[in-house]
């Protein structure tokens, strides 16, 4: 939820925000008009219990026809009072439904656009020539196949579309890529954490993942639980309703959890292969941090992040996502892409994202600080990226590093994860 006082003294800025985001302008206006009734109501009600409190004053001290009289006022009021505070609680949660509905600030550094006006920031590594080298190179599937590693068949079979089975050396390499990942994370300073996969809906919500997002959640109506698509839903929530010490900040986490997303609106996309599932693992660094610390915080998670896929020995991008990509949450975000050789082109593989205050309003999570000698509360800023999302991952791995008789040589960060093998062989 953005700052409802910023909105009232410059909407125009939220405007612009909704217009780069492609989402309805006309909502800023409506959320202004919820919050003048809420604080005119409020006034009202303040108004009404005040002249309440000073009629109960004087009805001891009346008698006859004057205390009669008076106690009549006194019903009218209580009646008028009831009236105005039920007229405020309504403007109140209309005001929160509509706030909620609002994307957070895009930076203003952030390329106006949709998916594809994104702004290339950085490119590493060597994209290999498999034709200098005298073979095509296989795509992930045939190699996992071929390795014993992946079977989407029986995954089909026993789940339908979009799901898979990862076996044999598939297992090995997802366990030695978590991790391996967790380590990375700890020697950085994060707390590892198993956070749960199924999260109320208050959780969901303040997290921004019910807006625009929720076409992809799972939802679990008999028991009204929420199937999380990343750990940034429950380490979000993890401090919800909390005050938090300034000088215990910044706290980092890292989450490993299964990951559930429908993937509507993607019939026809990536149907080959693990690369777009229904469920997978992941590894996701969370951070909570004074929001003026929070845009050097968004750069050491993407350096982390570049940290990792150069150890995998992947070439990839970075990225400057545009505006319309962003999510409701995130102010800017970064992915960073790895080049797929069978496709062609750079798929992302990690995402980081910096959400400012925006969740931590949604979630009630307070930073405590001394200033001027006094305690002073204030929203925190949170902050996400993804480490390692396994299958892409694997996916990436796989086709960079393969060979001609379809082997897959193990980038070397990862050997002594995989019991010193050096080369994955086919069956």
């Amino acid at each position: 939820m953005i700052d409802l006082r910023l909105l009232r003294e410059d909407p125009d800025r939220v405007r612009a925000s909704q217009r780069a985001r492609g989402e309805d302008v006309d909502l800023v206006d409506a959320v202004l008009s919820a919050d003048e009734r809420r604080r005119s109501s409020g006034v009202r009600f303040d108004e009404l219990r005040s002249e309440q409190k000073a009629l109960g004053k004087l009805i001891p001290k009346a008698a006859g026809d004057e205390k009669q009289e008076l106690l009549k006022k006194a019903g009218e009021l209580a009646a008028a009072v009831k009236t105005a505070n039920a007229a405020q609680d309504e403007a109140e949660e209309e005001t929160k439904r509509l706030a909620l509905r609002l994307g957070n600030l895009v930076h203003p550094d952030v390329p106006v656009g949709g998916e594809e006006d994104f702004v290339v920031l950085e490119t590493h590594g060597t994209i290999r020539d498999f034709a200098a080298e005298g073979f095509t190179p296989k795509d992930h599937l045939e190699l996992g196949e071929a390795l014993g590693a992946i079977d989407v068949e029986r995954g089909a079979k026993v789940s339908g579309s979009r799901f898979y089975y990862l076996t044999g050396v598939g297992a090995l390499l997802e366990l030695a890529l978590v991790n391996a990942a967790i380590e990375q994370a700890t020697e950085a300073g994060f707390i590892p954490m198993l956070t749960p996969a199924l999260v109320r809906p208050r959780a969901m919500e303040g997290t921004g993942f019910l807006g625009q997002a929720a076409e992809n959640v799972y939802h679990l109506e008999k028991d009204d639980y929420y199937l999380v698509g990343t750990s940034e839903v429950p380490l979000a929530a993890y401090h919800m309703d909390e005050i938090i010490e300034a000088d215990k900040l910044p706290l980092r986490y890292a989450g490993f959890s299964p990951c559930f997303r429908r993937e509507a609106g993607t019939y026809g996309k990536d149907t080959r292969g693990i690369f777009r599932v229904h469920q997978f693992d992941k590894v996701e660094m969370f951070t909570y941090i004074a929001p003026e610390d929070a845009e050097a915080e968004h750069q050491r998670l993407l350096d982390w992040e570049k940290q990792w896929l150069t150890a995998l020995e992947l070439p990839f991008q970075v990225i400057d996502v545009a505006s319309g990509d962003l999510g409701s949450s995130a102010s800017r975000k970064f992915d960073c892409e790895a080049w797929i050789p069978t496709q062609g082109k750079y798929r992302e593989l990690t995402s980081a994202s910096n959400c400012d205050s925006f969740q931590a309003r949604r979630l009630s999570v307070r930073m405590r600080e001394t200033g001027d000698g006094k305690k002073v509360l204030r929203p925190l800023a949170t902050l996400n990226g993804t480490l390692c999302a396994v299958p892409r991952t694997i996916v990436a791995i796989l086709e960079n590093h393969q060979r001609a008789d379809g082997s897959v040589v193990v980038p070397e960060m990862l050997r002594p994860y995989l019991g010193g093998r050096e080369v994955l062989e086919p069956k």
